[in-house]
């Protein structure tokens, strides 16, 4: 049997390969995109990286008892999404990041909303969306309030977190493994959703949510710098999950 998220053997649960979610994050540069997707990565937050890279990272997971493997895509737009055609049928499903503390930031994320809805009015199944408020530490800053947010959200029809890339990572966690939960529920449906504004303590709301397709042109694997990273899980008897980064980031 074979969907969007990859093929599946037949047999045995254990003998199933594990499914493919492709996520990419978009936003204006300075959002946090690359600190959210190395947190995500690597349970680390980075504060020096290159923010010129561009690339696609691969780490395996369980979301709801089900493996999956994730590949993030950091995307790098220095003029706005004017280059969307890498990304926009390769993606399962889309978070789109700005920084409360910066009003050009969410300006900008408006930009790629409104290019991902002209994309889902176009194609079928609709892909996805998650608006992703970065640097909730930052609140005291705010340029951004939760209300204007969430009025966005709400027109564009997707979600609306708030988090931290620097604090907890669970609420990181969450986000990312709430898009792969979007893009396996999603599929096939063509309705908008309202938006649900979830701060970084509180419990995800049970919605429905929308999906499609995209295109994007994976980087070539001979030509890539590839390094392994194993992470440790506390208090779990599974084995600890490999990542991999595809020319990736160099962590401190």
């Amino acid at each position: 049997m074979s969907s969007m998220f990859g093929k599946v053997k037949a047999g045995n649960s254990a003998d199933r390969s594990p499914a493919e979610c492709n996520l990419v994050l978009l936003g204006a540069m300075g959002s946090g995109k690359s600190a959210l997707t190395v947190k995500f990565l690597t349970k680390r937050f980075i504060c020096e990286y290159d923010p010129y890279l561009e690339d696609i990272y691969t780490s395996e997971e369980i979301v709801d008892q089900q493996p999956v493997t994730v590949r993030v895509m950091d995307t790098c737009d220095q003029e706005g999404p004017v280059n969307s055609e890498r990304y926009l049928s390769w993606a399962n499903a889309f978070l789109v990041v700005y920084s409360i503390n910066n009003m050009e930031s969410f300006k900008g994320s408006q930009l790629y909303l409104q290019t991902l809805a002209l994309h889902n009015k176009t194609f079928r199944p609709r892909t996805p969306i998650i608006l992703v408020g970065n640097k909730l530490d930052m609140d005291r800053y705010r340029q951004v309030s939760q209300c204007d947010a969430e009025a966005v959200a709400s027109r564009f029809g997707c979600l609306f977190f708030e988090v931290s890339a620097c604090l907890d990572f669970l609420s990181v966690q969450h986000v990312f493994y709430e898009a792969v939960r979007r893009a396996r529920q999603g599929r096939g449906r063509s309705c908008l959703v309202p938006a649900v504004y979830i701060k970084e303590d509180k419990a995800l709301l049970d919605v429905p949510s929308f999906t499609t397709p995209c295109y994007k042109e994976l980087p070539t694997p001979a030509t890539a710098k590839l390094v392994t990273v194993k992470t440790s899980r506390a208090q779990s008897k599974r084995r600890a999950p490999t990542l991999t980064l595809l020319k990736g980031f160099k962590i401190f």
